[in-house]
């Protein structure tokens, strides 16, 4: 079951308190503010997990990292395909290597022509045989389908014509699930320490998002699993936020993200 929901002071908050005895801990963030980066970091030190997932990293980089490439900032970047990909500066991602420099790195992306071809086919035929354990394979309820559309279409600053809704909630439900599956991997390596998840904020949304996933499969398999998941938002917090724990920052000045689709 979840845990209550709280807000946390960043500045005072014992993490190592707030997360005691939890098996997963995902830590959200706005991928382009700093502060949201500089706790994920803080919070990686304090819990020393065994494994770190995240988000920007698929599989197979995760697992050519070497222990030289962990030590340079500018030869793991490159390794990782990190600008090329579209990330942030990883100058504000790095810290988080580092804060955990013998924990596992998994990596929970997909290749993009994966994702394009679950906003075709649907997430559950993409992601082949396992799609049921984690909830693939089960058609959304109506009120969900519409609210995630609607984020969906807000995300994409209105310029998605409402054809390719539905298509784009797909690709979400994939996203969730392959860093579920990256997560049950980790799990998997029987690690002495919990495992820490770096994602965006709409991957740890604890009704639809990677904690769901995560215990829809730990239901299915007969697995008793602790997951935590923390917000982090930008000055302030949605009116019921959809997280265990929650922190607002400050906004980063970013201009104006719609730019782009105009």
């Amino acid at each position: 079951m979840p845990l209550r929901a709280a807000e946390l002071d960043p500045a005072t908050v014992d993490l190592a308190a707030t997360f005691q005895d939890v098996d997963v801990v995902l830590l959200g963030e706005h991928h382009d503010n700093p502060l949201h980066h500089a706790l994920q970091a803080r919070a990686v030190a304090t819990l020393k997990p065994a494994a770190l997932v995240f988000e920007m990293i698929e599989p197979s980089h995760a697992r050519d990292i070497t222990h030289n490439m962990r030590l340079d900032a500018s030869a793991l970047s490159t390794h990782l395909e990190w600008e090329a990909r579209g990330w942030p500066d990883f100058a504000m991602y790095y810290p988080i290597f580092s804060a955990a420099p013998k924990a596992s790195i998994f990596g929970g992306a997909l290749p993009r022509d994966t994702v394009r071809k679950a906003i075709e086919d649907g997430a559950a035929k993409t992601f082949g045989a396992s799609a049921p354990l984690f909830g693939l394979a089960t058609p959304l309820p109506e009120a969900e389908q519409s609210d995630r559309e609607l984020l969906q279409h807000i995300a994409h600053c209105d310029a998605l014509p409402p054809e390719m809704l539905p298509g784009m909630v797909e690709a979400q439900r994939l996203r969730d699930a392959a860093l579920a599956r990256a997560v049950v991997n980790a799990l998997a390596q029987g690690f002495d320490g919990p495992v820490v998840v770096i994602a965006g904020n709409g991957h740890v949304h604890e009704s639809w998002g990677v904690p769901a996933a995560l215990r829809r499969y730990a239901d299915q398999t007969g697995q008793n699993l602790t997951i935590a998941s923390l917000g982090q938002y930008e000055e302030t917090a949605p009116e019921t936020p959809p997280v265990t724990h929650w922190v607002v920052t400050k906004a980063t000045n970013r201009g104006d993200p719609c730019a782009a689709f105009r």
